[in-house]
């Protein structure tokens, strides 16, 4: 996971069997360390805590979060900017279920359990926004430390999380489409535990929220 704040780039890099901290260290020597700042962990240790170490080291009022391997395209940056600008919006989120926003790279399979999953959550929580389990978003500083003050989910359900209590304290959502583009190198991380402990996650926020 990336966070981008300005001027840095935040690169939290949990063990990853794919090369991203060597690449980002590369980068490093390139760009300097105070654009490249290099925060790795010996282990996976969950998105939210990911979230809390990066914090730590963010030092400008926006940061956005993304995907190290380029699924989130950097070219859609400037419009979260601009969204966020447009409505003086808490948080914008990457949709790829609204406007010309999609999924490029996915077989049939993970498209209907994105769509299902996605569903599902709308018709559970309610949440007005159009894509749950997407990663690419654009926060307040203060509001992302708000949120992941009071998430206390793992995995994917933790993104949906953010969003619910978002909501729930009153937080602006703004929405920006996207095209998500699946990696070409390293493996997907979702398989029959993620999809069981996604499903558990999800009836323990519609049960408390």
């Amino acid at each position: 996971t990336t966070a981008l704040t300005c001027p840095s780039i935040i690169v939290i890099d949990d063990g990853s069997p794919d090369g991203t901290l060597q690449i980002a260290e590369q980068l490093q020597k390139i760009y300097g360390h105070d654009k490249i700042v290099l925060r790795p962990r010996p282990k996976k240790l969950g998105l939210g805590t990911a979230y809390i170490h990066g914090i730590k080291h963010a030092t400008g009022n926006f940061i956005i979060i993304m995907d190290a391997d380029l699924s989130h395209h950097p070219k859609f940056i400037p419009q979260f900017i601009e969204k966020q600008k447009e409505g003086g919006y808490d948080l914008i989120s990457g949709t790829r279920y609204r406007g010309d926003g999609g999924v490029y790279g996915w077989d049939l399979r993970r498209k209907l359990i994105s769509r299902g999953a996605n569903f599902i959550t709308q018709v559970l929580l309610r949440p007005g926004a159009s894509d749950l389990t997407g990663s690419f978003r654009l926060y307040k500083k203060n509001v992302l430390e708000s949120l992941v003050e009071r998430c206390v989910s793992k995995g994917y359900v933790f993104q949906m999380e953010m969003i619910v209590r978002a909501r729930q304290l009153g937080y602006t959502i703004g929405e920006v489409p996207i095209s998500f583009v699946d990696r070409v190198y390293g493996e997907s991380k979702l398989g029959g535990n993620e999809i069981v402990s996604f499903l558990k996650g999800l009836l323990t926020l519609f049960a408390t929220t």
